[in-house]
């Protein structure tokens, strides 16, 4: 127990050491309550258009389907909250997570080198690394591992530094040390249901209909912006942090170390009528190595120009 004790707590480090605010583990298993859940939230077709969440179940509720004989779940929480705004309060609004580099690339390159430190100090550790781009339970799973809880609008909330956080994972056939859960503190407080443009937050949470997350309409939803939320996006153009913005835990937030995650100022000084004018070409300038290259030049032109007619 003291060697699996150890080896936790030197994984750990290095996690600290890669620039991750925090990190814990979970036993590798099925997840059997968490999906029925997700069950029940695609039968209800919370998750709109998004067909790819249909598939590979097992898979998102099984990580040894995704690492034969994993043991071990590694979750990880890495910071992307800034005071940084867009400098003209009438533009179209970015989430925060989207105004520096891809986060997928950034932190997938640290979890490449986390696994070979990995590998190094315990010889060859089968595994495979995982940030928001695989069917992976990521907010289960740091639940599942001590970093939080699932708040009323399913974010992971950390009680030391609230919910900028991107998470990230690291399946492996190591064993280690498990971590407890957190119990849930959001108690009596709906801030986040209350505030939510769309009415997205149901009261029975922690659940979302997606197919009315603002985040969904404007990155997700590849067709026409449905009319029913003409005058409730409240300027969102990429995203959205409404519930992030309101939630008291979030008081806790610091500014993030990553340098790659500052915005541009380009993107900064962007007018209002800059936006709304904006071109192919300055699309792609500003948004070479962004998140926001997900939405392509069109789907955010018809976010800007549905926001026009709002």
């Amino acid at each position: 127990m003291l060697q699996l004790e150890k080896r936790s707590q030197d994984i750990k480090t290095i996690a600290s050491e890669l620039g991750f605010s925090f990190a814990g583990i979970a036993k590798a298993r099925r997840l059997d309550d968490e999906a029925r859940r997700l069950e029940e939230w695609l039968n209800k077709g919370f998750h709109g258009r998004m067909s790819y969440m249909e598939n590979h179940f097992e898979k998102r509720v099984d990580p040894t389907k995704l690492v034969p004989g994993a043991k071990s779940v590694i979750s990880l929480m890495y910071n992307y909250y800034t005071d940084k705004k867009q400098q003209d309060p009438e533009a179209p609004q970015i989430s925060k997570y989207a105004l520096g580099e891809d986060y997928h690339v950034v932190i997938k390159n640290k979890l490449f080198d986390f696994l070979e430190r990995i590998r190094a100090a315990y010889g060859e550790v089968q595994g495979r690394c995982f940030v928001d781009s695989a069917p992976v339970m990521e907010r289960d799973w740091a639940r599942n591992a001590g970093l939080g809880w699932k708040g009323k609008n399913t974010l992971l909330i950390n009680p030391q530094a609230g919910s900028y956080f991107f998470l990230a994972e690291l399946i492996v056939d190591l064993d280690l040390k498990a971590d407890s859960p957190m119990r849930d503190y959001c108690g009596t407080c709906t801030r986040c249901i209350t505030a939510c443009p769309t009415e997205a937050i149901t009261a029975n949470t922690p659940i979302v209909d997606g197919s009315k997350c603002i985040s969904y309409l404007t990155i997700e939803l590849k067709d026409a912006i449905p009319d029913v939320f003409k005058g409730k996006m409240e300027n969102w153009m990429f995203g959205c942090d409404v519930c992030q913005q309101v939630c008291p835990w979030n008081r806790f937030a610091t500014e993030h170390q990553e340098p790659a995650f500052e915005p541009p100022e380009t993107l900064i000084n962007m007018s209002k009528r800059d936006w709304e004018e904006i071109t192919e070409e300055v699309f792609k300038n500003i948004f070479k190595n962004s998140a926001v290259q997900r939405t392509k030049f069109k789907g955010l032109k018809r976010n800007i120009q549905f926001l026009g007619r709002s």
